[in-house]
C-alpha cells in the first residue's frame, strides 16, 4: 500500500505532468497553475511535519517495496528528523521560486514550470530514499532538470555554466557510485541472499564490519560527491558561475535546496557510515571549511556583480556548515542543519530581490546603483532584512544556526571555532558594504530615479521569506526539537562506532609490534647460535 509521503514525494511530478497538457499559449495560466499546485505541497508538508513524532530517532511513514531484490535494491523511503527540515523547505521555497518567474520567463512556460516541479519531486526524493541505490538515483535525477534550466533560461554564458555544473556533478558523483556498488558486494558477502532482505538500507550497511582501510577509502568517495554539491572549498568553482547565469527561479532552488543536499549527505551517510574515517579526516575538513568561509567572504568583498556577491556568500555558508556537521557533537551537527534550513530562506530571497531590480535596470553590476532607498523603499527594506539574516543579526534565522555551530565547533577546537567566527564578521563586512553602495546617500543614476518598488506579485513572494526568517530567529524551538534527538542518536552512534574502530585498530598495531619484536627476538637468538 502507496504510503502519504510516496504520494507527497511524486505530487509535484504528477502536477507537472499535468501542466504538460493545457496548451503553451495560456502561459498566465499555466504559471499560476503551477504556483498553485505546488503551494498544495508545500501545505501538506508543513501538516506533515507538525504531525511527526518528535520522540522518535528512527524513520517514519516508512514504506519497502521489492526493486532488484537480487542485489538488495529496495523501494525504500521514510522520513526522520534531519531530513523533515530539508524537506519542508523544500516544499516551501519551489512554489514561491515558480511565482518569482512569473512575468519575467515567457518562453516556454509550460516546460519551465515542468522541469520546477520535477526538480521538486527529485530534491524530496533524495531527502526520503532509505535505500542507498534510491537515494543515488534521485541524486543523479537532480542535475537533469537543474542543468536545462540553467541552460536554457539562463544568462549570456549559460551553456558554459551548464557543462560545468554537469561535468562537476557527474565525474564527482562517480566514486560514490563506485562505493555503493562495492557496499552492496559486502552487504552480500556478509550474509549471502537471506542478509540482502534488508536491502542496502543504512541500517543494513552500519551492519558491515568495515576495515580501516576500507572505510578510509569508501569515504573519500563519498565525502568528494557531497563535498561537491555542497559545495566546500576547493570545490566550489562551479557555483558562481551556474548562480549567475541561472535565472532567478533557478538560483532560488540551487541555494536554497540544491547546495544542502551536499551537506544531507554527509550528514545522513558519509559520517555514520564511515564514522572511523570521518573522524580521522576532521582535522583536514575543519581547515577547509574555515579557509572557505574567508576565502568566499573575501572573494565576495571584490565583487561587482550582485549576484556572483551573494553566491560567493553562499560559499562562506556553507564552509561554516561543513564545520559544524564535523564538529562530533549533538550542538555542533544541529546548529549546521539549521544555518541550511536558514540560509535557504536568506539566500533565497536575496536571489529574489537581485532579480527583481535586474528585471528593472538588466544590470547586476553595485556601480550602476545608489540611493535606492529613495525611489525604492521597501525594496530597501526587504533587502535589508535579508542581508542582514544572512549576516547572523540576532532576532533573525541566521543567529540560531551560526551561534550552535559556533559552540559546536569550539567543544571541538577552539582555533577552528576562531577561524569561523571570522565569517560573522566578513559577513556583516561585505553585506553592510553592499548596502552603503546600493540603498543609501544620493541617487547617483538618472535612471534610477523612477525605479518602481517592490509590486504585489514580488511582496507575495518575499513576505513568506521574510516572515521565516524571523520566526526561525525568535522561536526556534518547533525546528531543533524534531531534529535533535534524532541528530542526538546519529552523533552518539558514530562516536561509538569511531572509538571502536580506533580502539580495535590500537590493538592490531600493538600485535603487529609485538610480532615485529618477537620475530627480531628469534632472528637474533638464531644468528647467535
Amino acid at each position: 500500500m502507496t504510503s502519504s509521503l510516496t504520494v507527497l514525494t511524486f505530487l509535484p511530478l504528477v502536477f507537472g505532468v499535468l501542466l504538460l497538457l493545457i496548451p503553451e499559449t495560456r502561459s498566465k495560466a499555466i504559471h499560476l497553475a503551477g504556483v498553485v499546485l505546488a503551494s498544495v505541497v508545500a501545505i501538506l508538508s508543513v501538516l506533515l511535519f507538525l504531525s511527526m513524532d518528535r520522540s522518535g530517532t528512527g524513520l517514519q511513514l516508512v514504506e519497502k517495496a521489492p526493486w532488484i531484490p537480487s542485489i538488495g535494491v529496495y523501494y525504500h523511503v521514510g522520513i526522520d528528523g534531519i531530513s523533515i527540515l530539508l524537506y519542508l523547505l523544500t516544499a516551501i521555497l519551489t512554489p514561491l521560486a515558480i511565482l518569482a518567474a512569473y512575468g519575467s520567463v515567457n518562453v516556454r512556460v509550460k516546460e519551465f514550470v515542468f522541469l520546477l516541479l520535477a526538480l521538486e519531486t527529485c530534491m524530496l526524493g533524495t531527502l526520503v530514499a532509505a535505500n542507498l541505490f534510491l537515494f543515488y538515483v534521485f541524486w543523479e535525477l537532480m542535475l537533469i532538470p537543474m542543468a536545462l534550466l540553467i541552460g536554457i533560461w539562463g544568462g549570456p554564458r549559460r551553456i558554459y555554466a551548464t557543462v560545468k555544473f554537469v561535468l562537476f556533478t557527474v565525474f564527482g558523483s562517480l566514486p560514490m557510485l563506485l562505493g555503493i556498488l562495492y557496499l552492496s558486494w559486502r552487504v552480500r558477502e556478509a550474509g549471502g541472499q537471506e542478509y540482502l532482505q534488508s536491502g542496502l538500507s543504512l541500517a543494513s550497511v552500519l551492519q558491515i564490519d568495515l576495515t580501516a582501510q576500507e572505510q578510509i577509502w569508501l569515504f573519500l568517495g563519498f565525502f568528494l560527491s557531497f563535498a561537491i554539491k555542497l559545495p566546500l572549498f576547493p570545490f566550489h568553482t562551479w557555483l558562481p558561475d551556474a548562480h549567475t547565469e541561472a535565472p532567478t527561479a533557478g538560483s532560488v532552488v540551487l541555494a536554497g535546496v540544491l547546495l544542502k543536499m551536499g551537506g544531507y549527505g554527509l550528514l545522513r551517510y558519509a559520517i555514520p557510515v564511515f564514522p572511523f574515517a570521518a573522524d580521522l579526516f576532521t582535522p583536514y575538513i575543519l581547515v577547509l571549511g574555515a579557509v572557505g568561509i574567508v576565502h568566499g567572504a573575501l572573494v565576495a568583498l571584490a565583487q561587482t556583480d550582485v549576484k556572483r556577491l551573494i553566491a560567493y556568500s553562499s560559499v562562506s555558508h556553507m564552509g561554516l556548515v561543513a564545520m559544524g556537521l564535523f564538529s562530533g557533537n549533538t550542538t555542533g551537527v544541529n546548529g549546521a542543519l539549521y544555518q541550511m534550513l536558514a540560509h535557504g530562506l536568506s539566500t533565497g530571497a536575496l536571489f529574489v530581490l537581485v532579480g527583481v531590480i535586474y528585471e528593472r535596470r538588466h544590470t547586476r553590476e553595485v556601480g550602476e546603483f545608489g540611493g535606492l532607498a529613495r525611489p525604492m523603499p521597501w525594496y530597501a527594506a526587504a533587502f535589508l532584512w535579508a542581508a542582514l539574516a544572512s549576516a547572523g543579526l540576532p532576532g533573525l534565522c541566521g543567529f540560531v544556526g551560526e551561534f550552535l555551530s559556533l559552540l559546536g565547533i569550539f567543544a571541538r577546537s577552539k582555533i577552528a571555532a576562531a577561524f569561523a567566527a571570522t565569517g560573522l564578521i566578513l559577513g556583516a563586512w561585505y553585506m553592510l558594504l553592499l548596502m552603503k553602495k546600493m540603498f543609501f546617500g544620493e541617487v547617483t543614476n538618472e535612471e534610477n530615479e523612477k525605479l518602481q518598488d517592490l509590486g504585489r506579485k514580488e511582496i507575495g513572494v518575499l513576505a513568506p521569506m521574510l516572515l521565516l526568517m524571523v520566526l526561525l530567529g525568535v522561536y526556534p524551538s518547533p525546528f531543533l526539537s524534531r531534529s535533535h534527538d534524532t541528530v542526538d542518536a546519529s552523533v552518539t552512534t558514530s562516536r561509538a562506532r569511531a572509538a571502536t574502530m580506533r580502539e580495535s585498530v590500537v590493538r592490531k598495531a600493538a600485535a603487529m609490534d609485538e610480532a615485529s619484536d618477537l620475530s627480531t627476538l628469534v632472528e637474533e637468538t638464531e644468528n647467535a647460535r
